[in-house]
């Protein structure tokens, strides 16, 4: 059977693959596959049938393979000498033929099973696309441009490449507001396949947001001579970061912060003035949490019992609100920067009420 296709099935195959990315090749495939299942039902699902198409010329041809054979035994699969002659003169009993199908042998119901999966088989692809989009860029610092914000949730709809995402208003900065058009950056924390097709988590108050942001702006950091050790976050509020140099002719905190401040003012710009604390890394726990709990002057660090990893520091009177931070923040972060429990107490033992 030879399926004359209008020209603009074609052209639609052809601007799939320009605007989407799906290969034409890979969807001529599932065509392919769908005519192939669709037929198999006119054969008790014997793998008999074969389908080509023909871009170039518009055509669809299908065939029906057949053994030619002195006596039938399996009539969807066999063919007499005689039968099979009329197809192919000189055919003999242990050959195999191919008979082009004739349209009425297609069926209507069959053309409708293949039109489905055929659909299925674009929409397949388009998710498959999607999902290696995404997956190129998990754990990583993409821009996404602003298509909607719902303004009822709050929720906005990220243009990332090819493909949308949501940003949930959980995962957006407190008291941001972001603005159709706007390019932001944001960071691709996972992506899962559900039912509904790709999906992928992404976040502007998730850590991970913060070092893509100085691996990109500090050459020392994408090269790896300075380290980012640990990260803790409030997002919107204030940014702990631990780090050290590999390298001793290098400081790793005036690295971050770059030349008259232009490389950390330029992240705290992005985002939105969060306020961010650059600390050196320490394997002495000591050295480390005097350091996270800056800008804060420590006397001293206390560990009364190390494995329960609990310490108590002592700073001076006047220097206990800075320690503390408003509403605890800045005790709170250095805890979850150095993984101690922290408890600060003033220089002379009173503690203001």
């Amino acid at each position: 059977m030879v399926i004359k296709m209008n020209k603009e099935f074609f052209e639609a195959v052809q601007m799939l693959e320009k605007e989407k990315g799906i290969p034409a090749e890979y969807l001529y495939e599932k065509i392919q596959n769908a005519i192939i299942v669709a037929l198999r039902k006119d054969y008790n699902g014997k793998d008999v049938v074969s389908c080509e198409i023909d871009p170039e010329n518009y055509e669809m041809n299908v065939f029906v393979r057949k053994n030619v054979v002195d006596e039938i035994d399996d009539e969807d699969t066999d063919i007499t000498v005689a039968d099979a002659q009329q197809y192919k003169p000189g055919a003999e009993a242990g050959d195999i033929i191919e008979i082009m199908l004739d349209t009425k042998d297609f069926g209507r119901i069959a053309a409708q099973t293949a039109k489905h999966v055929i659909r299925q088989g674009i929409r397949d692809a388009e998710k498959g696309q999607i999902m290696m989009e995404f997956q190129s860029k998990q754990q990583e610092l993409v821009t996404a441009k602003v298509l909607s914000v719902d303004p009822i949730t709050g929720n906005a709809t990220l243009e990332i490449g090819k493909a949308e995402a949501i940003l949930p208003k959980g995962e957006q900065v407190p008291d941001e507001e972001l603005t159709v058009g706007e390019l932001i950056k944001v960071f691709i924390v996972d992506v899962r396949d559900t039912e509904k097709g790709p999906k992928a988590m992404i976040s502007r108050t998730h850590q991970g947001l913060v070092k893509r942001l100085f691996e990109t702006e500090v050459p020392e950091i994408y090269d790896g001579t300075v380290t980012i050790n640990a990260i803790s976050r409030e997002a919107g509020a204030r940014t702990k970061m631990a780090v050290s140099s590999k390298d001793e002719n290098v400081d790793a905190i005036g690295a971050c912060i770059g030349p008259r401040g232009s490389r950390v003012n330029k992240i705290v710009e992005l985002l939105g003035g969060e306020k961010i604390d650059i600390v050196n890394y320490s394997e002495d726990p000591k050295q480390f949490v005097a350091a996270a709990l800056a800008p804060a002057n420590v006397l001293r660090v206390e560990i009364p019992d190390s494995e329960v990893k609990s310490c108590v520091v002592t700073v001076p009177d006047n220097q206990l609100s800075l320690a503390i931070g408003n509403k605890g923040q800045n005790a709170r972060l250095a805890a979850r920067l150095t993984g101690w429990k922290i408890d600060i107490k003033p220089e002379s033992g009173f503690y203001e009420g």
